[in-house]
């Protein structure tokens, strides 16, 4: 049994996380189980320094085995953002509704292509000595109007053509199956497995 913190304080990303590695021997350990924990300020220009960045301060205090999600929304229209910037686009502290209606203010007068949008993931796994990162994508269109009650961030808005339903009208397990966390803990957990 392999003992990991992940890096993250989220009710939302520890059950994806813990669903899409319920069946590997692995026991999972949220932020929250610990006292103490050094601040960590997301200051990096990319998901790959935000996940690298907190797995690092995680796994030199704890001295664990640590998985560090970074993770957001990309819409090309708009420069990409909200980018790094997607859980506080409105603000710091703003909320997911808040992060929405900003990005639907942004996107008024864009049609067609130019809604184009895709989630990104990067997950950094830290053990012992060993770094390395993983990437998952997604590809859809962002929505004029929310739909959909599961999910959380942006998920009402994220439309996918294919499925012809945005990512918050998905189960959890159809969620796990094509989302960009999916991908990239698909790529980890194959990985994990040669560990085992």
């Amino acid at each position: 049994m392999i003992d990991l913190v992940v890096a993250s304080s989220n009710p939302h990303k520890i059950r994806e996380l813990s669903k899409l590695l319920e069946k590997l021997p692995v026991r999972l350990h949220s932020l929250t189980e610990y006292k103490d924990l050094p601040e960590i300020i997301e200051d990096g220009k990319s998901f790959e320094e935000n996940a690298g960045k907190k797995a690092k301060i995680i796994h030199n205090h704890l001295k664990l085995s640590v998985l560090a999600d970074d993770s957001g929304l990309e819409v090309p229209a708009l420069n990409n953002e909200p980018g790094v910037y997607s859980a506080r686009y409105a603000g710091k502290n703003s909320s997911d509704k808040q992060n929405n209606e900003l990005l639907l203010q942004k996107m008024k007068y864009l049609t067609g292509e130019q809604r184009k949008a895709r989630f990104v993931c990067t997950l950094c796994f830290i053990r012992r000595d060993t770094e390395i990162f993983f990437n998952g994508y997604s590809e859809g269109l962002i929505l004029e109007e929310f739909r959909g009650d599961n999910g959380f961030g942006y998920d009402p808005l994220f439309y996918v053509p294919s499925l012809d339903r945005t990512y918050a009208e998905l189960s959890d397990d159809e969620k796990s199956a094509i989302s960009h966390r999916g991908k990239a803990m698909t790529e980890f957990k194959n990985y994990l497995v040669k560990l085992i």
